[in-house]
């Protein structure tokens, strides 16, 4: 089995010696349905891979970050027919407002890719066909439940309550049809494998438990194609069925590559992927996806995070439930950057997670304003008074050290395994110390007593270093706000680097509270 091309040069050169090779880091989203407005779910898993990405980008790796929407099958062709607009006219309406969602979120996404793309419905095409030609599709009959909000057959293991569906809560179809089928059965060894021998492949560990169970119970073939849904990519050998949604969009990944530079493939570049994902598309991603990529002969992902829920109350937060909290609202008040700590401060990735307005308002308040926002302020402000706004050029007090050392491999070791929370609150451990630092050394009593200029050089210069370096840290959470404190810090580089690495001299300039007080709606 095909060992992952990032994984491999990894093992040669190290993951992080950048100063020998430019390493590739390929990542994506899921594509967001168009059968509703964006909700704070969908930003969710986009602000998560823009965390990765942006990190990336500082250790030097040539990133590739994809989101998009998924404009096929039946929930949105249902929807239109609700709404008494095609097919095309929803997705052509609703497409935008997840750019802007992801825009608002400041996801530095490189493509936004549509699955009515004529380059994506090409490249389905020719790797359907691919794995038609290889003897992995038989034509055949399927009856049993199928969820239409899903666009999923579901096993007897998979129903709920009276032939329910689990996830939406409402009663399954009973359908019967000819279509083309997938030998998904012939690839259980083959996953069972991949599994055995890439424990990381699907994190978190009781994840890939959960894929693996799934497979070990016994794969069944699955639906290639359906035959009386006409919105769709047409099956490339019997144009009168489309290729079934969810192979058509997870091909999403590879295919846009292919084009989303004008003349230019990027597969051989990026190709595998490194895919964030909600839980309830598990099955699919870890299971599906894989088994149809070796069926088309294509290199398996390079791996995948699978986050957990976002909860109001005990409901998932979803369109279909009614149970949203619009993401738009938050960050018009509150700002883009408070939303994305918030999530990932307040719900730990990979977990289900309650979330709250008194909470987010909690967090902004003792977290963004006071721990972080006040340490910049008081710290900016008193090496303008004490030292005129020059960052004093001392050493590195060794009370900071021991907390500091390491601290950038801390938080690059943890993200490399996505643990977007994690890394935070190892940042966050950082933002604390500094804190206790100030209370420790008082720099203002310092600046009154003789004889004690050259301490306070070394306190002032270790709290402007101690910020730079976990402001460096913070660049992929709050992006906005840490390129505001690293301009005004002097600091023009965005690498992450040690405590000390930057010697004093450089002009400080003051800046108002980066979280100011948000006053109440009336």
């Amino acid at each position: 089995m095909c060992r992952a091309a990032g994984e491999s040069r990894r093992a040669r050169t190290g993951w992080f010696d950048t100063r020998l090779i430019r390493l590739s880091f390929y990542v994506t989203t899921p594509i967001y349905y168009v059968n509703g407005e964006p909700h704070l779910g969908h930003a969710y898993s986009t602000m998560a891979a823009d965390v990765l990405a942006r990190h990336m980008r500082q250790r030097g790796e040539d990133v590739f970050f994809l989101t998009g929407t998924d404009e096929f099958g039946e929930p949105v062709a249902q929807q239109a027919e609700r709404e008494g607009v095609t097919p095309r006219e929803l997705g052509d309406r609703l497409a935008p407002r997840f750019q802007e969602m992801a825009a608002k979120v400041n996801a530095t996404n490189d493509f936004f890719i549509r699955t009515t793309d004529e380059g994506h419905m090409k490249r389905v095409q020719e790797v359907v066909q691919r794995v038609y030609d290889n003897g992995h599709v038989y034509e055949g009959v399927y009856e049993g439940w199928y969820c239409p909000r899903c666009a999923d057959f579901k096993n007897e293991s998979e129903l709920g309550e009276n032939n329910t569906c689990p996830i939406h809560r409402i009663p399954l179809e009973r359908e019967r049809e000819e279509n083309w089928f997938f030998r998904l059965s012939e690839f259980q060894q083959p996953l069972e494998r991949l599994y055995e021998e890439r424990p990381s492949f699907v994190a978190p560990d009781f994840r890939a438990n959960e894929a693996l169970a799934f497979i070990r119970q016994g794969l069944q073939d699955v639906s290639l194609s359906r035959p009386r849904l006409k919105w769709g990519v047409p099956v490339p050998w019997d144009p009168e069925q489309v290729i079934y949604v969810w192979f058509d969009a997870l091909l999403n990944y590879y295919s846009a590559l292919g084009y989303a530079r004008e003349g230019e493939d990027l597969t051989d570049r990026y190709w595998p992927a490194f895919h964030i994902l909600a839980k309830d598309i598990l099955k699919f991603h870890a299971v599906y996806w894989p088994a149809f990529l070796m069926a088309a002969g294509i290199e398996v992902p390079r791996g995948m995070f699978i986050h957990g829920y976002l909860l109001m109350g005990e409901s998932k937060m979803s369109k279909s439930l009614g149970n949203v909290l619009d993401p738009f609202e938050v960050i018009d008040r509150f700002g883009a950057d408070a939303l994305r700590y918030y999530c990932f401060r307040e719900v730990s990735f990979g977990q289900d997670g309650s979330i709250s307005t008194a909470g987010f308002e909690s967090r902004y308040e003792t977290e963004l304003a006071n721990d972080f926002g006040n340490l910049a302020s008081r710290t900016l402000a008193m090496i303008d008074r004490y030292r005129d706004g020059a960052v004093p050029e001392a050493e590195i007090d060794p009370a900071l050290t021991g907390d500091f050392e390491g601290a950038p491999d801390r938080v690059r070791a943890l993200l490399d395994e996505a643990q977007i929370s994690q890394a935070l609150d190892e940042i966050w451990k950082l933002v604390r110390r500094l804190n206790r630092y100030v209370e420790e050394r008082r720099p203002w009593d310092l600046a009154k007593e003789e004889g004690s200029r050259g301490e306070l050089d070394s306190v002032l210069y270790s709290l402007a270093e101690g910020l730079r370096v976990t402001t460096l840290l913070l660049v992929p959470y709050l992006p906005q706000t840490a390129e505001r404190l690293l301009a005004a810090l002097g600091e023009e580089e965005r690498e992450l680097r040690e405590l000390g690495s930057l010697g004093g001299g450089q002009r400080i300039e003051r800046l108002p509270q980066l979280f100011p007080k948000v006053e109440a709606e009336a």
